[in-house]
This record gives structure tokens, C-alpha cells and sequence, in this order.
């Protein structure tokens, strides 16, 4: 791939755990985002004080990702991710295309976003950076992540250690190829709704989902609550869409 896409003008931020310059360049990672239907009054829930409403609603569920994350090289470090993110928009706004088609144009064109609700990290930087610059719901922990051809293992750890917040595992379905869709998410610092653009770059695949299943573990930390909440407890997803070749430019946040 050309290089030509980290080509960008950088400015650098503070934070409570070091510098960084954004955008933050990530090089080099591979990512599973499963898409569950998710209970609707849970979503709005969820939503509650956002101004937001869920944007994709099929059959009364609401569209989530749960999305897994190695960053095995990035501009920050490497690190483990990942994030519980509702598909939402402003209340009573419409784009020309559908909702579920906005995922697949530039994000600064969209109408439709992702609300994060959770997003664990494993490093202080990843924490500090998401929380301070962006409202990303950040707190440290460990996980782990492997995904190998068609098989997938995601695990959320209680910070605590005592219990696992969740657990994606299985052997996905077949598959074609698209391109990994580019993400606007939405956040809330300071009292404002921040938008925030991330470019990605990757050859993907759209996977059926086989006998993948999430599990909440008995922990009784906020991110389990919210996906009992969002009663995904032994949920089967929608479809997969996985990558080991992702790049990607997570952009400062602007007021939404």
C-alpha cells in the first residue's frame, strides 16, 4: 500500500499521560467488528441525554458493533481495543441514502455515526488520549484478541481480575470481500457532542457468522451492564466484517 495515505499535516496535544500528534497513525492491525441486533429500548437507553437516536432499526432491533482491535503498530504505540458502539444520529435527522449505506461513504459526508459506549484499552496513553482529547469512554484492562483465517477470539477482562466482562468466540461462516468502511463516531466532552472522522484503508471481508456467540461474563462492571442492557448476552451476530491488514488516521474531534 502507498504510503501517501499518512501523508497528513499533524498538530501536537497534550495530555495527562504524554504527547500525542494527531491524527494518530495507525500502520499496522487487524480488527473483527461483529454486528449484533441489539434490543431497541435497551439502545435508547443508552442514547438517553444525547440528543441521539438509534439510526439502523430492523425488525424493532437496534444496529451495534462490538469491535475488536490488535494496533500492533501506530503512532502511539501498540495496544488492544475495543468498542461497544451504538449506530445513532440526531433526532430526527435524515440523509438522502439510507442509513445503512452512509457506512459505506466518506464519514464527513454522513449523517449517521457510531455512539460510543464503551471502549477498553490496554495502555495508560491509549486511556489519557481518548478520554481528554476526544470523551472516548476509555478504562484500562486487558484483552485479548487473536483472529486466524476464519477463527476469532475476543476477550474483555474485568479490571478487577476477578472476572471476564465478555467473550466473542467461534468459527466464522464464509465470507466475500469489501472494503473496511471508514468510521464517524460520536462522543461527548465537556458537555458538547463531539464528531470525530477516522480513514481506514483495508481489504475486509463480510463473514457469515457461524457459531460465533458473545457471552457477558458474572462481571459486574459498567460495560457488562451495558450489554446486558443491550441484551446481548449469548447473541449471535448479524455478520462479521474482519481485516489483519488495517490502516487507519484517527482525526481530532470537532464540535457535532
Amino acid at each position: 500500500m502507498s504510503h501517501d495515505f499518512f501523508q497528513v499535516d499533524r498538530t501536537v496535544h497534550h495530555t495527562s499521560a504524554g504527547l500525542v500528534d494527531l491524527p494518530i497513525l495507525y500502520f499496522d492491525a487487524s480488527n473483527a467488528i461483529a454486528l449484533f441486533d441489539a434490543d431497541l429500548r435497551g439502545a435508547h437507553e443508552l442514547l438517553d441525554g444525547t440528543d441521539l437516536e438509534p439510526a439502523i432499526v430492523h425488525d424493532g432491533k437496534a444496529l451495534v458493533g462490538l469491535s475488536f482491535y490488535d494496533y500492533r503498530h501506530t503512532s502511539v504505540g501498540a495496544y488492544h481495543e475495543v468498542g461497544t458502539a451504538i449506530f445513532a444520529r440526531r433526532r430526527g435527522d435524515r440523509g438522502a441514502l439510507p442509513a445503512l449505506l452512509e457506512l459505506f461513504v466518506d464519514p464527513r459526508r454522513r449523517h449517521t455515526g457510531a455512539w460510543v459506549v464503551d471502549l477498553p484499552v490496554t495502555t495508560e496513553l491509549a486511556r489519557a488520549a481518548g478520554r481528554e482529547l476526544w470523551g472516548y469512554p476509555k478504562f484500562v484492562t486487558a484483552i485479548d484478541f487473536t483472529l486466524h483465517g476464519r477463527a476469532v477470539r475476543g476477550v474483555v477482562h474485568d479490571p478487577s481480575g476477578v472476572e471476564a466482562i465478555c467473550e466473542l468466540v467461534g468459527t466464522m461462516g464464509l465470507g466475500v470481500p469489501v472494503p473496511a468502511p471508514s468510521l464517524a463516531t460520536f462522543t461527548e466532552l465537556g458537555g458538547a457532542l463531539v464528531r470525530t472522522h477516522v480513514d481506514v484503508r483495508a481489504p475486509a471481508t463480510l463473514r457469515r457468522p457461524g457459531d460465533v456467540q458473545l457471552r457477558i461474563g458474572a462481571s459486574t462492571h459498567a460495560m457488562a451492564d451495558h450489554l446486558r442492557t443491550l441484551d446481548l448476552d449469548g447473541a449471535i451476530p448479524r455478520a462479521i466484517v474482519t481485516t489483519t491488514r488495517l490502516q487507519s488516521l484517527l482525526h481530532a474531534g470537532v464540535r457535532a
